[in-house]
């Protein structure tokens, strides 16, 4: 149970607590007083401390050794069959603000006021017809998450920053640096003069919406190559996301990639419909399901507290407790619960601390210690592990 971003740091606004510890979340603290509680650094050493990173080393996979970069594994999600002289971007349709100059505009808001994934097929579409060419194409993804590809480009052209690294910020700090940047960076101002008045932008600014008024590149790569799960592991693995980075890795993973009607990436999503599909699987004699809910991360990045703490009892009521129970019908069965990253609500974006783990085994049920998870409880015990992409294998040994 992959909870992105559900890990914080103490939170003025809430009385110096974090999400975890204020959220009423039975199941997860019952396997918790039961199973192994600690914590686990997911994110390697000199490795930026994104979910691409932490859930390819939660999946047991050294980055040192695998990882090309985040939107290649976004790209395989979406279909696009990549060469090996092809770079990818991440290409976030995002909502700047509208001073004159392109340099001087803050990012309001890096997922373009949550559009629809119809209202940016239609926006990305038209920038691939209005700027695409055998040089650069544009492929529409879900929500504000799509992909540039560079035919021949650089891999390593530069300095990108996640638009969620940067809201509210003026983003003439953040453009891409680097010599081979500058025709990425034409690319983002030409994209603002299209998108700007285009009928779908005009229309949500109407209805009191932010318009999806640019794209902004980052996440850069190369084709991923990484071992089959089931290879690696024995087990026949699925994965169930909404998100098209986890659905990527699922994919070059060769692990079914699940979808689920209904499935957002935030506190709306269905949650009912993921805890359905991984029942599902298991009775389809999958061994393995990794179930990824990012509304807690989505939370994190808004600084929206009350949120991020709704958003962990519901993955506790809706997803964790009836999947277990239904696990109780088997002989044998283990349990892995914890985020990729933090998310603190008081930055807005990722940090590379350590997250807590909870690994629940049905056969081996013993006092932890500790009553509830969290980040305080996690590190109370002194269960450390220090190479993250070694959890799963040692999960997996339950």
């Amino acid at each position: 149970m992959l909870c992105d971003g559900m890990a914080d740091e103490p939170y003025e606004k809430l009385g110096g607590k974090t999400p975890m510890m204020l959220a009423k979340k039975p199941n997860m603290d019952a396997l918790a007083s039961k199973g192994e509680v600690g914590l686990v650094k997911t994110v390697q050493d000199g490795m930026k401390p994104g979910s691409d990173v932490a859930n390819l080393s939660v999946l047991g996979y050294n980055t040192y050794d695998c990882y090309t970069g985040r939107s290649p594994l976004e790209a395989a999600s979406i279909g696009i069959d990549l060469k090996n002289t092809d770079v990818t971007f991440r290409c976030n349709l995002v909502t700047l603000s509208d001073e004159d100059n392109y340099e001087d505009k803050k990012m309001v808001d890096y997922c373009g006021g949550d559009i629809s994934t119809p209202e940016a097929r239609e926006l990305i579409e038209y920038l691939e017809e209005k700027l695409g060419d055998d040089e650069f194409k544009f492929y529409a993804g879900v929500a504000y998450r799509h992909c540039l590809v560079w035919n021949n480009g650089n891999p390593h052209p530069g300095n990108f920053t996640p638009p969620h690294d940067i809201p509210g910020k003026v983003i003439k700090d953040y453009i891409p640096e680097g010599e081979d940047t500058k025709k990425l960076y034409e690319l983002m101002k030409k994209s603002y003069d299209l998108l700007k008045d285009h009928p779908v932008n005009k229309k949500r600014v109407a209805e009191g919406k932010h318009p999806a008024n640019s794209c902004w590149f980052w996440g850069e790569g190369t084709k991923p190559i990484l071992d089959s799960f089931e290879k690696k592991t024995g087990l026949k693995g699925s994965m169930i996301s909404a998100v098209d980075l986890l659905k990527g890795i699922a994919i070059c993973a060769e692990m079914k990639s699940i979808d689920v009607e209904g499935a957002t990436g935030y506190i709306d999503t269905n949650f009912e419909g993921k805890c359905q599909a991984a029942i599902d699987e298991f009775k389809k004699g999958q061994d393995f399901v990794y179930v990824h809910v990012e509304a807690p991360d989505e939370c994190g990045h808004r600084a929206e507290a009350e949120n991020k703490i709704r958003a962990i009892e519901l993955i506790d009521e809706k997803i964790l407790g009836p999947v277990v129970e239904f696990l109780k019908g088997f002989d044998d069965f283990a349990v892995l619960i914890c985020p990729d990253h933090p998310t603190p609500l008081k930055i807005q974006t990722h940090s590379n601390k350590s997250v807590p783990y909870v690994i629940y085994d049905s056969k081996n049920e013993k006092e932890s210690g500790v009553s509830t998870v969290n980040e305080e409880t996690a590190e109370a015990t002194g269960n450390y592990i220090e190479k993250g992409y070694t959890m799963m294998g040692y999960f997996l040994s339950k």
